[in-house]
């Protein structure tokens, strides 16, 4: 029998997680933190399974809806092979260290504020995990090529396909090779777009028998990603005309190595003046120099760029940002400038700060480019709540506010489809995750109306026998 139980990214986004038992296995397909208001004390609960029941980890990529739980796993006792493709190899422990540096700081932070204001938060004042915690995790970490099938025992194996989403990012073929059963079984991860720069577009497949399928942007279509760099210079050029700030809350991983393609070639071509440009984030940092040590995986557009003598990485204006005093010192600037800055849904980190200095100026925009979680700081700005609460303060929201939704990682409802089309035949069972409720119910209408196929979209701790 093999059963397949829904532990996060169910009816939601973040907290993406799956347990699969076959042939006496248990494998773990990712273990991601949630990040969604309402769905926070997931992340302190004891994991569902006992860890130290586990046999592997596979991590489909390293956003850390993926990934951002596996210290605290590791710590409750497991001890197993975490299998990851090459780049992501490189990429797991930078953004760990950096999740578990913030949950560091804002534990220390929060037991201040609280203590000061007399009252206690509805979680511990404690970190989640501690960069130690971190650290321990590095050494079970496996790299696999893309494409190859490694096995996992008892007929059992995984191949890693390019998603397309981010560098490193996979889609995850199980087989399941016994006598008297077979089976394919696979894991979308997250699909990226087709034709975006940087990355390579996503794998697509001819057959499966169950299918795990993310539906994060199922309910919409997003700009043309064709036509994203010219909104992003004519919001650029509005904001200066304004003598404002463009504070962009940016992903560490894909995201800002993408604006910075795209404020590359907006430079040398001259359609946006001199500003100071900061990437004000250590991790995105860390982040950019994986992908210069990695261009084998990057795409054709990237290639010929870099052919062309230009850096796609880099710009006069641009400051890569390390250090806590820089960080502060940008507020000195006189005068409009970029400012890039994690984390993506302003859940924590550097942001923050950017926000309490410009979300009041009328002058200054607060550009959103990725998907924003119900519950989130920047789900609510984007919605256009003000005021808002920033490090226990109330603020006004007096800046612009835009979205660039064609630069998400993910594919939208016509992208989703396309990804489903290259399939000759409807597999057995189909499961959409990985999206709010109301995205994959519409997800599943579209399926049905275009392929008749139906679907299913399971509750948290559901789980199924795979037929």
């Amino acid at each position: 029998m093999v059963k397949l139980h829904f532990l996060g990214a169910n009816r939601q986004v973040t907290g993406s997680c799956y347990l699969l038992e076959a042939e006496g296995l248990r494998v773990l397909i990712d273990c991601g933190l949630f990040q969604e208001r309402s769905f926070l004390e997931r992340n302190w609960n004891p994991f569902p399974v006992p860890p130290d029941t586990i046999d592997y980890l596979l991590l489909t990529h390293v956003h850390l809806d993926h990934s951002g739980l596996i210290p605290k796993l590791v710590r409750e006792g497991f001890s197993g092979p975490i299998l990851m493709t090459g780049p992501s190899k490189e990429l797991t422990p930078i953004m760990l260290t950096d999740s578990a540096r913030i949950q560091e700081e804002d534990a220390v932070y929060k037991k201040k504020r609280h203590k000061r204001e007399g009252r206690k938060g509805p979680y511990p004042e404690i970190p989640l995990y501690t960069v130690r915690d971190a650290e321990r995790v590095y050494p079970l970490f496996h790299a696999v090529p893309y494409q190859k099938q490694a096995s996992l025992g008892s007929g059992v194996s995984v191949s890693f396909q390019d998603a397309g989403h981010i560098l490193g990012s996979a889609m995850l073929e199980l087989r399941i090779d016994k006598k008297a059963r077979k089976k394919h079984i696979l894991f979308s991860g997250d699909i990226g777009q087709w034709n975006r720069p940087l990355v390579k577009d996503p794998s697509v497949f001819a057959q499966t028998d169950c299918l795990i399928m993310e539906s994060t942007y199922g309910d919409r279509d997003n700009e043309d990603p064709a036509g994203v760099e010219d909104l992003l210079c004519d919001i650029i050029n509005e904001t200066v005309d304004r003598g404002g700030n463009l504070v962009i809350p940016t992903f560490a991983v894909e995201r800002a190595q993408e604006l910075l393609f795209h404020l590359s070639r907006l430079a040398h071509k001259n359609r946006i003046p001199y500003l100071m440009t900061f990437l004000d984030s250590p991790m995105a940092v860390d982040v950019t120099e994986v992908y210069v040590r990695n261009k084998q995986y990057l795409d054709r557009e990237t290639f010929r760029f870099i052919q062309e003598g230009k850096k796609p990485f880099g710009f006069p204006g641009l400051r890569l940002v390390r250090s806590v005093g820089e960080s502060k010192a940008i507020n000195a600037i006189k005068g409009s400038c970029i400012i890039m800055a994690g984390s993506g849904m302003c859940t924590g980190g550097r942001i923050k700060h950017h926000l309490i200095r410009n979300i009041v100026r009328p002058e200054s925009t607060i550009l959103f480019v990725g998907y924003q979680a119900y519950g989130t700081l920047g789900r609510q700005i984007a919605d256009g709540k003000s005021p808002v609460r920033i490090h226990g303060q109330h603020f006004q929201v007096k800046a612009k506010i835009a979205q660039i939704h064609g630069f998400s990682a993910h594919a939208d409802r016509k992208g989703l489809l396309k990804w489903l089309d290259a399939f000759r035949s409807p597999p057995s069972q189909l499961f959409l995750t990985h999206g709010e409720k109301n995205a994959s119910q519409k997800f599943s209408a579209s399926i049905l109306k275009r392929k008749e196929w139906k679907s299913e979209i399971p509750e948290y701790k559901d789980f199924r026998e795979i037929c």
